[in-house]
């Protein structure tokens, strides 16, 4: 290969310039969606790697859901598969058209006259090959296979200079019989600036291969702009069985350019379409009422359009703009989408981790509290009811008496054969009979007593086993061993002390034996003189003897005795594996805290700025950076300019922001989530957009422009113009609607003041400005607001919304006294400290003679120090309701009683 001259830009100067800019534009923003891609991908990396257990990564062993979920926060393969396609591609415009004349008609257009005039237009029998121009330092010309390697051989613009690339070079020779010289295209390397942003592609003739070729080597790693050129009035049945492939195999929006000036083919004085424009309609390519002069069509973001006269190539930068910022708004859609869910899934995980901070403390401690109550119940009963039961046994066997002894005479012994003609039995059998009707007699005895006892033990369980038993499944099912349940376990013997009694019982320890040994007596006093005869009357005899043996005392002292004494075990085994449980969870909770810092102070913030950048990017795309009007307000972190219309949205506020360090850009970035995570309120001003300004103040920082609705004026310049008592009541209607709202969205504002409040031409009021503004579980503790809004917990890290009820108190009185001074006890206050301190020994603003009673309460039950004692919005909004109405009517009637006078 032999390099030829350095070739100058073409005269087409204007073209080649707007083009330049476009594709400029284009690639600068998939800078920006690359670099974005690839933080996200290393952010995706460190969660994984934080939170999987490999080595180095933290050893949280925290509630397994929470970090089951994320572990499972990962960049989804078909999104990151097509983001990764995106930016990989770069722009590049096809030259297809009728014929080679047409077709190099326009890429001399673009580049300078680089391409002669065909030799041959028969497009049956042409065979100039496919040309590539890239961008190189040295104007070089070759032979290559398309994205393989440049092929050995000598071209006639290797021999000497050229103004314009040979017509040998261009044509495949007749006498070719290499397949790869054949197929390959010819590319051409210069220095032209256009070709810094874009390689062109012109393709072969039709005869000599077919354009879905060119297509189907390039369209996967390129970004197509593709352009037809028409040299003749009509599409031939070629052109268009080219394009309806092109149509339904890649579905791309073309660019059709007459190339033949001699016809003066546009729309006419009726504006009747041509007859190109009519074939193209056919084909789906243009919708009806599509202007023929160069006007894009409606419908599609990036429309095929036609364009008639030549001159008129200049709306290809239109066009080509059209086309690829479709693919960034696409891809940068995309990936906030990635950003949001994640973000998402963070917030609301920081929730349940905080929840279970708060909660589970509390349920370890109601439960040792039920239990204990449970206990001390449950032992009173055993002290109550031991009379009880003694006079019950004695009352039992009174009423049993006579039955029992029936029964007893009535029985049938098992295994015992009994004369019939009454002769006496062995010792044996006679000590056996006396067995059977002892067992008789404490089976039914011990059905009596024991449901009595039972029957108190169940009306206890009815009144805690529900909260207690589900507060403790909760605790235990949160640890890391969920199939431990040694805790319930003993609760359960404790409830079951009861039932346990009629066991033993049954079976023989303590009550069977002091039984026993009165049966022993009964043997030994009517046994063993002379072997009985077990008639029905002995049975009766032996029947009678025990009940009057037993002691009706000492059986309710002794089942009362096994009772306490199971509860005392249950409760003290209960006690030591609740101990346990609560050091598990001290462990657990520890590690939960540790992860709850690292979501809200590392994760989350980071993905809200990549978050923040990729939307941002997106509404630059779509509606461009708004124009900075004059000034209207300047706060601490930024400054409010008028904008005019924005993205469909006339009038706008733009709030510009200068973030100094990191913690400035992840605040931002957080509240510009909350702000358009929200749903619209009528009570909130609405957030339209975000963009970043790269060269904010003549490229010397990076801004962050926020772009809101712009409202008349804010509370402070309407408190000071004068306001009416029935406007002002119902701007205090307004605001607590809005921290309702913000309330039920899981946020607090933690800012509301005078300059946060807007009012519209109609003194309705909405909030703005939730710099501040963030989910309870998100929140650090941060010692932010304006100082005389601020609730004294503030200053304490530990606080939650009511810190908003708080400064609607002090935003009230302002209302209320219908002026902007500051109350005297906060203007005699010689700093922002000296305030606080005031503030947390309980200063509060001073009565003023033009408040109403109950007003008054309001701002004070509002204001209280105690948090818990501030009332609830729920009820405040109501309140006021019925403060409005009463003052306004009672004005009206003053003011008809005045007009009467």
């Amino acid at each position: 290969m032999e390099e030829g001259d350095r070739r100058k830009d073409s005269p087409g100067g204007s073209l080649q310039r707007e083009l330049g800019r476009g594709f400029s534009y284009y690639n600068k923003h998939l800078g920006r969606l690359h670099q974005n891609l690839r933080e996200t991908k290393r952010f995706f990396r460190d969660i994984k790697h934080t939170y999987s257990g490999e080595p180095g990564a933290l050893d949280f062993d925290a509630k397994a859901e929470d970090l089951g979920q994320l572990q499972n926060i990962a960049f989804p393969r078909q999104e990151e598969d097509y983001l990764k396609l995106t930016v990989r591609c770069s722009p590049c415009i096809f030259i297809l058209g009728q014929n080679c004349n047409a077709r190099s008609k326009v890429a001399n257009a673009i580049l300078g006259d680089l391409l002669p005039a065909a030799s041959c237009c028969d497009t049956e029998t042409c065979k100039r090959r496919r040309i590539r121009f890239r961008h190189g330092k040295q104007t070089l010309v070759s032979l290559a296979l398309p994205e393989q390697y440049e092929l050995v051989h000598h071209l006639v613009a290797h021999k000497g200079k050229w103004d314009t690339i040979p017509e040998e070079d261009l044509n495949v020779a007749e006498n070719e019989e290499d397949p790869a010289h054949r197929l390959a295209e010819l590319e051409v390397t210069l220095p032209h600036q256009l070709l810094q942003d874009v390689d062109i592609v012109v393709s072969p003739c039709r005869g000599f291969q077919p354009v879905a070729t060119t297509l189907e080597d390039y369209i996967d790693h390129v970004r197509a702009v593709v352009v037809f050129a028409v040299s003749e009035n009509v599409l031939t049945p070629q052109d268009e069985e080219e394009l309806t492939e092109i149509k339904t195999n890649y579905k791309l929006p073309v660019f059709f350019i007459r190339t033949n000036s001699k016809d003066k083919l546009i729309c006419g004085s009726k504006g009747e379409p041509s007859a190109l424009q009519e074939q193209l309609t056919e084909l789906g390519y243009l919708k009806k009422g599509v202007c023929s002069c160069g006007a894009a069509g409606s419908g599609s973001p990036a429309p095929s359009i036609l364009v008639e006269q030549f001159e008129k190539l200049r709306h290809l930068n239109v066009f080509s703009r059209q086309v690829l910022q479709m693919h960034l708004v696409d891809a940068a859609m995309v990936l906030n989408m990635v950003h949001s869910r994640c973000l998402d899934v963070f917030i609301n995980k920081a929730f349940d981790m905080r929840r279970d901070l708060q909660i589970t403390p509390r349920r370890l401690e109601y439960t040792r509290q039920k239990e204990s109550e449970l206990y001390e119940s449950l032992m009173s009963i055993a002290d109550r009811k031991q009379e009880e039961l003694k006079d019950m046994i004695v009352k039992t066997l009174n009423n049993m008496r006579e039955q029992l002894l029936d029964d007893a005479a009535s029985m049938e012994f098992k295994g015992i054969s009994i004369p019939q003609n009454g002769e006496p039995i062995g010792a044996p059998e006679v000590k056996s009979c006396i067995l059977q009707i002892k067992e008789l007699i404490i089976s039914r005895l011990n059905q009596a007593v024991v449901n009595k006892l039972i029957s108190s033990v169940d009306y206890l369980r009815e009144s805690f086993v529900g909260t207690l038993e589900r507060c403790l499944g909760s605790l235990e099912k949160s640890q890391q061993e969920s199939s431990t349940r040694l805790t319930s376990n003993h609760l359960k013997q404790i409830l079951n002390a009861a039932y346990h009694v009629e066991v033993t019982f049954n079976s023989g320890s303590t009550v069977t034996r002091m039984v026993w040994e009165q049966i022993v007596q009964i043997i030994q006093r009517i046994t063993w003189v002379s072997p009985p005869a077990i008639t029905p009357e002995w049975k009766r005899k032996v029947a009678q003897d025990a009940i009057e043996s037993l002691s009706p005392s000492k059986l309710a002292k002794s089942i009362c005795s096994q009772f306490c004494k199971r509860l005392r075990s249950s409760h003290e085994a209960f006690a030591a594996s609740l101990k346990q449980l609560e050091d598990g969870h001290c462990g657990r909770l520890e590690k939960t805290e540790d992860l709850w810092l690292k979501v809200r102070k590392e994760h989350a913030p980071r993905l809200a700025r990549l978050s923040l950048e990729s939307r941002s990017l997106r509404d630059v795309l779509l509606h461009g950076k708004p124009k900075l009007g004059r000034e209207l307000g300047r706060g601490q972190y930024g400054v409010v300019y008028q904008g005019d219309s924005w993205g469909g949205h006339y009038p706008c506020a733009l709030k510009s922001v200068v973030p100094p360090d990191d913690k400035h850009w992840n605040d931002l970035a957080l509240e510009f989530h909350y702000m358009r995570s929200l749903p619209k309120h009528e009570r909130l001003v609405d957030l339209h957009g975000s963009v970043i300004d790269y060269s904010y103040g003549g490229g010397s920082s990076i801004a962050v422009l926020l772009i809101t609705e712009r409202l008349h004026r804010d509370l402070y310049a309407g408190l000071k113009a004068g306001l009416s008592l029935e406007d002002r009541l119902q701007i205090a209607l307004d605001v607590v609607e809005g921290i309702r709202f913000l309330h039920s969205q899981g946020l607090v504002h933690r800012d509301i003041k005078l300059k946060n409040v807007l009012l519209d031409k109609k003194n309705r009021a909405k909030i703005t400005d939730l710099g501040f503004c963030k989910p309870e579980a998100m929140m650090s503790g941060s010692i932010v607001g304006t100082p005389i809004h601020m609730a004294p917990e503030l200053f304490s890290g530990k606080y939650d919304n009511s810190v908003d009820v708080y400064a609607f108190g002090i935003l009230f009185w302002y209302i209320c006294s219908g002026s902007v001074k500051l109350p005297e006890a906060f203007e005699r206050c010689a700093s922002k400290d000296h305030l606080w301190i005031n503030v947390k020994r309980g200063v509060r603003p001073e009565r003023l003679a033009v408040f109403d009673e109950e007003c008054w309460k309001l701002m004070e039950a509002c204001w209280n120090g105690d948090p818990s004692q501030r009332p609830l919005l729920g009820i405040v909004q109501p309140m006021l309701q019925g403060i409005r109405d009463r003052l306004c009517h009672s004005q009206e009637s003053n003011k008809t009683l005045e007009d009467s006078t």
